[in-house]
């Protein structure tokens, strides 16, 4: 039997074998060149489980959690011990819900009185415990008929209702650690052993546990408080609690009972009131630089244009920029480590120009303002002469927004800061979030094949990229936000799936992107789809994924 062994930096061997081994039995040859603890793997481009059979050639991926399915691994796991250790020292009675991400961490609820810091640090403790002594994480696949039957069994609502919704919803993975068992959509880590990185502390109205981020596998990143993302997350939930919507399941049985335009209203609704609000934010603040950030696929473009009508409503006539005509010309631009054009980077913005332009403009000067034509690669002029008077506010959108080295040449008494990302609150189930980051992405997949012919291909690879930008340039400064504006729109991934699943069933089980395209296909299994887009407005911000946007070209 012939292996081809992929380390998690590309490197790669071949290995001979004359039985059947588990990856976790290779992994053992190949430990001293691992850079960091290794947590999942890819058997024949397929996400597999370190502890299944291989007894045919094939090629091995080993991933770490700078890989997405790693860290989906480490993190899936992380949380089976959290919810053990919460059993174990509270009772088996008690609830835990896994709500949102933050602050480099799942902010989660235990449902139970007196959970004080005291408590908290018990149950990290026992995380500890158990980890030291290398517990067995079992795991068994079940298919749909049985899980039904199970879930119906344990009175599991949430979990039941789900999989009675979503038809295409086919198996789960029943888990164990002792006697706490639960279901999760993805391969586990074999035992305890493998979850040594991680902190709790107690937030607000529940508990943080933190791990280990991407960038950095082999710390917990120092803690920072990120309160205004807390409050709009806790916003979120509000509105959902308002439509009826707090699960998968949720939505749904609205689209099933062709309920679903009145749910979409009130969503649209809800969006409308808040970008009226921050408009009456931006009038009273009386500041003029109304600067809008958020990273990739979240919606800046739609949401800047309806923010400046909203303004116009109001008595403001604000005048609209976008940071990308900035760009310096191609020719002077720095190229990155792989040798491409670096967008991504503050480099690529001339900020000596926009910092001029800016302050001309806040003084009632008539201005040149630049258009960039990104097929020759330069600014042209001539096509935009204007000025403003001392009224009138500049919206600017662009993914540097909030980097204050941008507008360090402007006064901060002129700047409002706004961040914008769709933040994704509804939950799969009690433990099973919805990451933003797969939002966006599924987002930029449909928009980049209707409007640049690219398949999902490409935008899978690109993807780590994008996500790497957004880590360097975007997600540092969104606590310099003075408003938080969550994009999501409800019931978005519904009406996503019917573009999306197509596209990501072409790719190819030869193609490196098939693994990443069949977790993703199979994340929008949960979601029973929206068929009908004719009710969906066409100033939504989802418009400007799926197309037929009155707002957006």
């Amino acid at each position: 039997m012939k292996i081809t062994i992929v380390l998690p930096n590309g490197e790669n061997e071949i290995r001979e074998y004359d039985h059947a081994m588990t990856p976790l039995e290779i992994m053992e040859e190949f430990k001293d060149r691992f850079a960091h603890e290794v947590v999942a793997c890819r058997v024949k481009e397929r996400n597999a489980h370190l502890l299944e059979t291989v007894d045919e050639d094939c090629t091995i991926h080993f991933h770490d959690i700078q890989n997405p399915y790693g860290n989906m691994a480490y993190q899936a796991s992380l949380t089976m011990l959290y919810l053990t250790a919460v059993n174990e020292v509270l009772g088996k009675e008690v609830k835990v819900t896994i709500a949102n991400s933050l602050s480099k961490g799942l902010f989660t609820k235990i449902h139970s009185n007196g959970i004080n810091d005291e408590v908290v640090k018990q149950i990290e403790d026992h995380m500890k415990e158990m980890v030291e002594k290398d517990i067995p994480i079992k795991e068994e696949r079940m298919e749909r008929d049985v899980i039904l039957e199970y879930l119906k069994e344990q009175g599991s609502q949430e979990e039941y209702r789900l999989f009675k919704t979503a038809e295409d919803l086919s198996h789960a993975f029943m888990c164990e650690i002792n006697e706490t068992r639960n279901l999760f959509y993805h391969h586990l880590v074999p035992s305890t052993k493998f979850l040594k990185l991680f902190d709790l502390r107690r937030y607000r109205n529940g508990v943080l546990l933190r791990f280990p981020h991407p960038s950095n596998p082999d710390v917990v990143p120092e803690y920072q408080e990120q309160k205004k993302l807390y409050e709009a997350f806790s916003e979120e939930t509000h509105w959902e609690h308002l439509m009826g919507v707090n699960f998968v399941a949720d939505l749904n049985e609205i689209v099933k009972s062709e309920d679903i335009k009145d749910l979409i209203m009130l969503s649209e609704a809800l969006h409308e009131k808040k970008i009226a609000e921050i408009a009456e934010e931006i009038k009273e603040s009386g500041k003029r630089i109304v600067l809008i950030a958020g990273p990739s696929s979240s919606g800046k473009t739609t949401f800047a244009k309806r923010l400046s009508i909203q303004l116009r409503v109001i008595g403001l006539k604000p005048l609209y920029l976008g940071t990308d005509d900035y760009f310096i010309d191609r020719a002077d631009m720095k190229v990155d480590e792989n040798g491409e054009m670096d967008f991504e980077s503050l480099s690529a913005v001339d900020v000596e120009l926009f910092t001029k332009q800016m302050n001309e403009l806040l003084a009632g000067n008539k201005v040149d303002l630049p258009e960039y034509n990104f097929i020759i690669g330069k600014k042209e002029y001539g096509k935009r002469i204007t000025s403003i008077d001392a009224s009138q506010p500049i919206v600017i959108e662009g993914i540097h927004g909030l980097n204050p080295e941008l507008t360090k040449g402007i006064s901060d008494e002129e700047k409002f800061k706004i961040y914008i990302s769709p933040l994704t609150q509804i939950n799969i189930d009690m433990h099973h979030r919805i990451p933003t980051t797969d939002a966006r992405m599924l987002r930029r997949l449909v928009r980049d094949n209707r409007t640049r012919g690219r398949d999902a291909t490409q935008t899978i690879k690109d993807w780590p990229n994008v996500r790497a930008g957004e880590e360097k340039w975007i997600f540092p400064y969104n606590s310099e936000a003075d408003v938080f504006f969550n994009s999501q729109c409800l019931y978005e991934l519904a009406v996503l799936k019917k573009s999306a699943k197509p596209l990501l069933e072409e790719i190819d089980p030869s193609q490196p992107e098939y693994a990443e395209a069949q977790r993703m296909s199979k994340f929008l299994d949960y979601f029973v789809s929206i068929e009908d887009e004719s009710v969906i407005p066409n100033n939504s911000i989802i418009r400007e994924f799926i197309g037929g946007s009155v707002v957006v070209n």
